[in-house]
């Protein structure tokens, strides 16, 4: 627990302060001194992908979808899988954290990390999809991290006459993923017995054998995974913007005034003067850079799983899922939260904050809706991670059904234990993980990132000759 400690408070903990106006400071942490320049060198790189290649994102996504391999999934689903990892309890109660720790302004700074974290997932998606590998448990593709980082491994050590089966940062990220996920499956469960027991008086143990016993049946079914998802992650995206335009349209006399504050207070003209601008700044960036997940190289196991017939393709779609995870999906709980009259909020925070608002905004109805939907979200991140987890185990241990069941059973038990225990250990577990496998991403990353620019080239150049 102590090492678990250290190295929590070493990737995201302030590494160094830098001095604001008004006599503040912004603590930057090991993570956001990686993953903030790498999103601007991937950002000039691609001249701005998001913003270039918006519209082409949609009609990507939109297409006819065909796999041409028993069991693939097509660029759609694997953008469908992505995001039901990406949209989760952070979505919510981070969000709501970051804003009432930050401001208003910090929605700014969790929109500009998205354009910047775009990128980044458009690069190690690409990479994912050129390095991919035929799936002969699955059907279909597998790849990720662990498979780019071994293909550099080996190519730095073919120059050296040597050849081997595991390459050790390879090693390094698919532990860290499957040492994040099995924290980050406490932590959900633990997180939807709390949202039932407050909203409708459930008792933890039963919510737990429910959410257990229908993931299990989920998770250990062949190919179940992709098809819930399919279904799932429309339904709850598409439920929660609708709620969210029904609170703008109430509200639309109060929007120009909230859109006036999350820009006016992003750059500090009234906390500078305070000395708050640290905490505006810092809220928004760790939160856009959790919530997005750009540069952990989770997204990668998805996108790399995609029968498109581009690797840029799987790029672009997974750029987009950024968007959704972060434009659309975090500024709804943002806009929920800042439409609310503040005298109704004070005093309060996390789930409550934003039951609260909920409440204000639809009556009983509100907190009812917000405990479901948080649900969905953390039940989807579940089936999510351990289709993640698909090309981990299989680098790890072959291509064999035992290694693969044994961690679907371990998630599971990880999902129960939490349902009924919450441990800050776990969460900071989690944390650990996903902050290391962001580390050894990086090892390959950076020095593969000519093939995914020059995928990208190649793209567009096809494009421009249709």
């Amino acid at each position: 627990m102590e090492i678990i400690n250290w190295l929590y408070n070493f990737m995201w903990g302030d590494l160094i302060f830098v001095p604001l106006p008004g006599g503040g400071t912004a603590g930057l942490s090991l993570l956001v001194l990686i993953l903030v320049p790498v999103g601007i060198y991937f950002t000039v790189r691609t001249k701005f992908v998001l913003i270039r290649h918006f519209p082409g994102m949609i009609r990507i996504a939109m297409e006819k979808q065909k796999g041409s391999r028993e069991n693939g999934i097509s660029g759609l689903q694997a953008l469908i899988v992505s995001t039901a990892t990406r949209v989760g309890m952070g979505n919510l109660v981070g969000v709501v954290a970051a804003v009432s720790a930050g401001g208003a302004g910090a929605v700014f700074w969790m929109w500009l990390m998205a354009l910047l974290g775009s990128s980044t997932a458009f690069a190690e998606a690409a990479l994912a999809q050129i390095y991919k590998q035929k799936d002969p448990l699955y059907g279909g593709y597998r790849g990720g991290p662990a498979y780019y980082i071994h293909a550099f491994m080996q190519g730095r050590a073919k120059k050296s006459g040597k050849k081997r089966r595991y390459s050790l940062f390879a090693v390094l990220f698919a532990v860290s993923g499957l040492i994040c996920w099995c924290g980050i499956s406490q932590v959900i469960s633990n997180s939807v017995t709390s949202a039932m027991e407050n909203a409708f008086h459930i008792p933890p143990l039963y919510t737990t054998i429910v959410l257990v016993a229908a993931a299990a049946v989920i998770v250990l079914r062949k190919n179940a995974t992709v098809k819930v998802l399919d279904v799932m992650v429309p339904v709850m995206a598409g439920c929660y913007l609708l709620m969210t335009f029904f609170v703008i349209i109430r509200n639309a006399g109060a929007l120009p005034g909230v859109l006036q504050r999350i820009f006016t207070e992003a750059f500090g003209l009234r906390q500078a003067a305070a000395g708050g601008f640290g905490a505006v700044l810092m809220n928004g960036v760790k939160r856009g850079l959790f919530s997005n997940e750009a540069g952990s190289g989770s997204a990668p196991c998805a996108a790399a799983a995609a029968d498109v017939d581009h690797p840029a393709k799987a790029g672009l779609l997974q750029a987009f899922g950024v968007f959704i995870d972060t434009i659309v999906i975090c500024s709804c709980s943002a806009m929920i939260l800042l439409l609310a009259p503040e005298e109704k909020l004070q005093g309060l925070v996390g789930m409550d904050l934003l039951q609260a608002a909920m409440q204000f905004h639809f009556g009983g109805f509100g907190v009812t809706f917000i405990a479901l939907i948080l649900l969905l979200f953390s039940f989807s991140t579940f089936i999510g991670i351990l289709f993640y987890a698909r090309s981990n185990v299989a680098y790890l241990f072959g291509d064999n059904w035992m290694s693969q069941t044994l961690y679907k059973v371990l998630a599971l038990v990880m999902l129960f234990i939490g349902g009924l225990a919450a441990y800050t250990f776990v969460w900071d577990l989690g944390d650990v993980g996903i902050g290391l496998m962001t580390i050894f991403n990086m090892t390959a990353l950076l020095p593969l990132s000519g093939q995914a620019l020059a995928s990208l080239k190649d793209y567009e150049k096809r494009q421009s000759l249709r």
